[in-house]
Parts: structure tokens; C-alpha cells; sequence
């Protein structure tokens, strides 16, 4: 009897051990099997090491690439698929965050309970408008830096450009590329914001400084803060809070940052998501780095954009969708059929006055004239980098329903290199010129 025992406890034991690793492979399988279905080794969807099967269009229908037995085929027109790369990523898979690394399960039509036999159609559709980012990438020319477009009330991503690029059907040299070609910069880069990061620092001092609408900075071209010095472009005379943001002080800036302390300014950038990595469709952007030293002209650095300061270009177009959505945007997205989310970042009450302080920008200092028809809110940022180099130059904002972030890399003041780039796009986007 005993030994009958034994063995149909062992039976049970051998049964329960195997049920667990049904369970557990089943599992894995759930989280894995797109990974596995889509190894490079699987004949059925891959031939000579690349994809056989799928393709991917824009928001339009236009085609970026089809994959077939004859290998990966983008756009016969050189100039789309370049302004594209970053988007579709390249026949040798360098772009890691390219559709065609980060979407292969959903571009093959993998399916958990199918697999790669898939029933439904191998097409994916993006968000993206191609036509549009042919707009930025012109507007960009040789210079180095990004362009992104989105819609802050549906989540989708419309214009996303990098430069440098490539094209994505060429056979390179991955050792004589310029730094940074096969990066997306608008999900993957972290940059000094430099001037832009005021927004941040104006929302804090809104909400925190109890006397923030009597507030009154005398610009002289230096604020000094024990015995070292912050300087200004140029004297900006007498500033309220709507002008010292206006005239982009820093003086201004740094007063209020030390004012605020350390402590706030830490609340306000984790509010305002300039840390979070954002998911986008299973691409997870760079998050953000700050470090609000107790030192005070660090600090006052800090509160302007400089010192340590760094920031990914998507989290802060996320932030402006958030001041246009009084408050809320949507998150951002780049395929069609993802879900619509929304996101709270700001008080209703603050964004306003945020709106308002950003389209007083414009009028006042931009000049409306330079974006015709656009109804503009919008804020410049020059962000010092290396000794010897030129300062970046920003240009964020919004109009209607669209957030944007535009970049140039080592070349001058904000306004005037990224503002004419932005203009540019915006225009194509909202009045068809």
C-alpha cells in the first residue's frame, strides 16, 4: 500500500511539475513569441537575412517599404525615403527604433495563436505623414538636428525627422557615418534645453511664488550671485514675469530659480514628465536628466536651462501638447490603430496662463509677421553645449491641434535658425504652402 502511495504521489508530482511548465512555457511564449516567431533564423518570413514578408504606409497610404523574396524595397523616390529613414529604419536594421526592428512582428502580421501564418493583411500603417517630413528635411538642409510634429488631441506623431540620414537602400560603411545618423533624435536624443526649460521654471514660480503678479526684475545685463556672475544677451531693463519670459532673462531666471529652491524645481520637471520615458507603441524614449545643485549659481543655471540639464525633444513636445490641451494631452502614438490615451500634466489654470505668456512671445518679440496665418504660441531656446562650438538653437510650441519641437544643432539663437525651420513645417501642415 505504502509503495502505491509513494508512486501515485510521485505520478502527481511529475504531473503538477509538468502542468507548471506547460504554464510557464505558455507564458513565456505570450511575452516572447513575437521575439521568437520574428528571430532571423525563421526561414518562413526571412530569406538572405532579410524580411520576406509585409510593408508599411504612411497615414496617406503612401508606401515607405515592401518586403518580398527579392529583399527590403523603400520608395523609389531618393529623396522620401531618406527624409524617412529614421522612420522605416534601414535594410541593415542600424535604427533600432526603425518599423522595420521595432514593428516586425506587427508589419509580419504575427499573431499569438497563428503565429507568422497570420489571417490578417501584412500591411502596417503609421501615423506618420511622409510628405511632411520631405517638408522638414528640406527645411533642415545640411545642418544637423530634428523636427517633431504631433497632434496633442489624438496622440499621433506626424513629423519626425533627424538629420544626419541616410539612405535606407544603401550599402554604408557604418564606420564613416557621421556620429549619430542612425539615431531617431526626436525619441532616442538628450539635449540641453537651454531657454525652452523657462517654461518649467515660469509654471513653478506661477503656482509657488505668492507675489508672481507684482513681481518685477530690474535686467542690467549681469545678475550676480555671491560674487559670480549670470549674464544677459543685452540689457532687458524692467521685466514682469510675462517680459522677463518674453525676453527670455536670464537674470530673471536665475532669481526665481534660487527663490523656488531645489526642492520645487525637482517637483516641477517630475510633473511636468521631462524625466518619464515615454512608450511609444513599444519604443521607449530617453528619459531626462536634471540636477538642481544646492549650490545657488548652479541652481540659477539650472532654472534657465543650462548647468546639467538635459531633456529628450518628445517628452518636451509632450509637454507643450499638455499647455495648448490646458493642461492634457494626449500620449503620444505612431501607429494608427494604437489606443487613445490622454495624460494630465499641468493645472488648467497654469497651462492658460502659459498659453497666453507663449503667444505674447510671438507678438512681442518674434514677431507674428514671420508665422503668417498660424495664430503661433511659441518659445525660443539657445542652449550653450562645448567651448568652441555654436549654442543649439530651439524652437517649441504650438498651433491649433499641433505640438512641435524643432532643433538645430551647433548654430545660433533659437529663434532665428529653428523658428524659419518650424515655420516652414507648420505651414505645409496647416495651410497647405
Amino acid at each position: 500500500m505504502k509503495k502505491l502511495e509513494g508512486r501515485a504521489f510521485l505520478c502527481l508530482t511529475l504531473v503538477a511539475v509538468f502542468i507548471l511548465g506547460i504554464c510557464f512555457f505558455v507564458g513565456r511564449m505570450f511575452i516572447k513569441g513575437s521575439d521568437w516567431a520574428t528571430f532571423y533564423g525563421n526561414q518562413h518570413i526571412f530569406k538572405n537575412g532579410q524580411l520576406n514578408v509585409g510593408s508599411l504606409v504612411d497615414r496617406n497610404g503612401v508606401y515607405l517599404l515592401k518586403n518580398s523574396d527579392e529583399g527590403t524595397k523603400y520608395s523609389e523616390d531618393l529623396e522620401l525615403r531618406v527624409a524617412n529613414c529614421h522612420i522605416t529604419g534601414d535594410k541593415r536594421y542600424n535604427i533600432s527604433t526603425g518599423a522595420n526592428v521595432a514593428f516586425r512582428d506587427k508589419i509580419i502580421g504575427y499573431n499569438f495563436f497563428t503565429g507568422t501564418n497570420s489571417l490578417y493583411k501584412r500591411e502596417l500603417k503609421l501615423t506618420i505623414d511622409s510628405e511632411l517630413n520631405r517638408t522638414a528635411y528640406r527645411a533642415l538642409g545640411d545642418r544637423e538636428g530634428f523636427v517633431g510634429i504631433y497632434n496633442w488631441k489624438t496622440g499621433e506623431i506626424l513629423t519626425m525627422v533627424s538629420t544626419p540620414t541616410v539612405d535606407p537602400m544603401a550599402d554604408v560603411d557604418i564606420s564613416q557615418v557621421k556620429e549619430g545618423t542612425y539615431v531617431n533624435k526626436v525619441l532616442q536624443g538628450k539635449l540641453t534645453p537651454g531657454s525652452i526649460f523657462k517654461l518649467v521654471t515660469t509654471e513653478a514660480a506661477l503656482e509657488k511664488k505668492k507675489d508672481i503678479n507684482s513681481w518685477i526684475f530690474r535686467c542690467s545685463g549681469v545678475y550676480d550671485i555671491d560674487g559670480e556672475r549670470v549674464t544677459c544677451p543685452k540689457i532687458h531693463g524692467t521685466n514682469d514675469i510675462y517680459g522677463a519670459l518674453a525676453n527670455s532673462c536670464n537674470g530673471a531666471y536665475a532669481q526665481l530659480a534660487i527663490e523656488l529652491g531645489r526642492d520645487v524645481l525637482k517637483e516641477y520637471v517630475a510633473k511636468s514628465g521631462l524625466t518619464t520615458s515615454y512608450n511609444v507603441d513599444g519604443i521607449k524614449t530617453a528619459e531626462g536628466y536634471f540636477d538642481f545643485d544646492t549650490n545657488k549659481v548652479n541652481l540659477g543655471w539650472a532654472g534657465i536651462g543650462q548647468y546639467k540639464d538635459w531633456i529628450n525633444p518628445l517628452s518636451m513636445m509632450v509637454y507643450i501638447g499638455a499647455i495648448a490641451g490646458e493642461g492634457e494631452a494626449a500620449y503620444p502614438r505612431i501607429l494608427e490603430d494604437s489606443p487613445k490615451n490622454k495624460i494630465s500634466l499641468i493645472n488648467p489654470d497654469t497651462a492658460r496662463k502659459l498659453g497666453d505668456m507663449m503667444r505674447n512671445n510671438v507678438k512681442s518679440n518674434y514677431g507674428d509677421g514671420n508665422f503668417p496665418n498660424l495664430n503661433l504660441h511659441a518659445k525660443s531656446g539657445t542652449a550653450e553645449t562645448m567651448k568652441g562650438n555654436l549654442p543649439n538653437g530651439w524652437f517649441v510650441g504650438y498651433t491649433g491641434d499641433y505640438a512641435f519641437v524643432v532643433c538645430i544643432e551647433k548654430s545660433g539663437f533659437g529663434a532665428q535658425v529653428a523658428g524659419p525651420v518650424a515655420n516652414r513645417v507648420l505651414q505645409q501642415l496647416v495651410n497647405g504652402h
